[in-house]
């Protein structure tokens, strides 16, 4: 395998920082805003097109917050949306990271909007981890749809057998597998040479080397 694709929200992140809780547990009591309130206004009316870069975030965002909680500004709430959905998988990472020293080319492989897209990769500082991102609003198309792994794949630069993939979304990894990618579907306690048995001698290799150097 020349590279891995790993998606983010399910796999590489859980919830808050704090206790892992989805980001959205106490909006209601932090910001005065129902949740259900804004899945029913604002995601299941907007999100489609935001996540595939036809709209915004902000702008959408506090069109419908005018109206539904005008006492919350857009950037107050998306500061507090991105701030509780970024608990790392911190041993992920550091398989991630050997992984990434053996050669393999590592991506991000996600459905989000261009903002958060941004602070994955600077503000939670992922662009030091990962050699880039590839997400669905940068290519107007998001997963499980076939051309979001078609032009993952030209991005990537190297035969769709060449990719492997790990996501938490069974449809995801049913499509990356039609298109010849070798996917994983991504379970809790889960590990990479687990998932991927392709790195299970890479990962056996990796802990003969630090037990060696004790």
């Amino acid at each position: 395998m020349k590279v891995l694709m790993v998606d983010v929200d399910g796999v590489l992140i859980h919830g808050r920082p704090a206790d892992g809780l989805p980001h959205f547990t106490y909006l209601e009591r932090d910001l005065g805003l129902r949740p259900d309130l804004l899945q029913q206004e604002f995601f299941q009316v907007h999100w489609g097109d935001i996540i595939i870069g036809r709209e915004a975030l902000e702008p959408r965002l506090a069109g419908v917050l005018a109206k539904i909680a005008p006492h919350l500004s857009a950037a107050a709430l998306i500061d507090y949306w991105f701030e509780n959905d970024s608990r790392l998988d911190r041993n992920l990472l550091a398989d991630l990271a050997a992984l990434r020293r053996s050669g393999v080319t590592l991506f991000l492989a996600t459905n989000q909007e261009h903002r958060r897209a941004r602070y994955l990769m600077e503000q939670l500082g992922l662009g030091a981890h990962f050699d880039d991102i590839i997400y669905s609003a940068a290519l107007g198309h998001s997963k499980p749809s076939p051309d979001f792994f078609r032009m993952a794949t030209e991005r990537a630069g190297v035969m769709a057998a060449e990719i492997a993939f790990i996501d938490d979304m069974a449809a995801n990894v049913e499509t990356a597998r039609q298109f010849g990618w070798n996917a994983a579907q991504w379970t809790a306690g889960a590990t990479l040479a687990g998932a991927l048995p392709m790195f299970a001698r890479w990962h056996e290799q990796r802990w003969c080397n630090q037990a060696s150097r004790l």
